[in-house]
């Protein structure tokens, strides 16, 4: 069961109240300073690696049996984006450390397999994890998962149920159903960020093709349109999935919801504008060890306070840390 916990309001000002203006604005001035890191490489069984971002903060002395955060970050993300950063600095003023988890090809090197990322990579989650609980098997832990990272945690923790070291999660902005999101990528209000996702994802695409030689089609990934398209092209047959509606169909994490057993918060803007009306009330409402943190405004991995940059706060790490540290402090004490 999750410990007494209460949310603090989110108190947007007015010129938040756009969803695109949070998401827009809120992910270009997040700031990365006063963050550094030590990165660890894992090999994987399959030939390839992971690497991990070990979080300090200067100033701040954590000791060897301080609670460890592993972090998932987003789609054409990283362990080290403006968010991930706010969260580390607000779990280090809570005593807690933290560790960002790049998905392949996400660390800023290619990786070594035909095999990429996805929304549904649980598997790297458990393998990571276990190499986690090795290490530092009497740390209490916990973890933080945004957007497609969000989508993966939730996933992760809804087939492990009891079976893993994970004493509480948060997830942020995460996706319910996948399919949904591809349509709001085309048809929806998440066309207007697609044309970024996929620029970055084609070129992730053909840079993979050129060193592992993947045998995907060169040319129709290349002029491809849609993200559907792109998971129909390269995320589905790169991964085992027949297309991309049977990879939605195995990954969304909203079917996984039922399956989680350590506390989670699960934070979503009601005005998200990258997806549908996806979000399983009835859910996340019968799962006794979920908190769902329902909100009208934010936009997407966004929840930004305040008008002027120096004093911009943001609602949704805070709130994160805040969740863990209760549960995980407590698990400590």
């Amino acid at each position: 069961m999750k410990s007494d916990f209460t949310l603090e309001p989110f108190r947007p000002s007015r010129i938040w109240l756009d969803p695109h203006a949070q998401t827009m604005l809120a992910n270009t001035l997040r700031g990365t300073d006063g963050v550094f890191f030590h990165r660890i490489r894992l090999d994987t069984p399959d030939g390839d690696f992971l690497d991990l971002d070990f979080a300090s903060i200067p100033g701040v002395d954590l000791g060897p049996q301080a609670p460890l955060v592993l972090l998932l970050h987003g789609l054409e993300g990283s362990a080290r984006r403006g968010y991930a950063c706010e969260v580390y600095r607000q779990l280090a003023r809570r005593g807690i450390r933290a560790v960002g988890m790049n998905f392949r090809s996400c660390s800023g090197e290619m990786n070594r397999t035909s095999r990429l990322y996805h929304a549904g990579v649980s598997d790297d989650v458990a393998f990571v994890v276990e190499w986690l609980e090795k290490k530092l098997p009497d740390v209490p832990k916990g973890a933080v998962g945004f957007s497609l990272g969000a989508n993966t945690l939730l996933k992760y923790l809804g087939e492990q149920g009891q079976h893993t070291p994970f004493q509480a999660a948060a997830a942020v902005s995460p996706p319910f159903d996948l399919a949904r999101v591809a349509h709001s990528f085309q048809d929806g209000s998440g066309r207007l960020y697609a044309p970024r996702f996929l620029k970055d994802l084609r070129k992730k695409a053909l840079d993979h093709a050129r060193l592992n030689g993947n045998g995907v089609d060169v040319g129709r990934i290349a002029n491809l349109q849609t993200m559907r398209e792109f998971d129909n092209l390269f995320t589905a047959p790169m991964h085992g999935f027949r297309d991309a509606d049977d990879y939605y169909k195995k990954n969304s994490c909203g079917q996984f919801l039922p399956g989680i057993c350590v506390p989670t918060l699960v934070i979503r803007a009601m005005d998200d504008p990258f997806f549908a009306s996806d979000i399983p009330h009835t859910a996340l409402v019968q799962n006794e060890f979920l908190f769902p943190g329902l909100v009208a405004h934010g936009g997407h991995v966004a929840f930004a306070e305040g008008i002027w940059p120096d004093r911009f706060r943001y609602w949704a790490e805070r709130q994160a840390a805040r969740f863990l540290a209760a549960n995980l402090l407590e698990a400590n004490g």
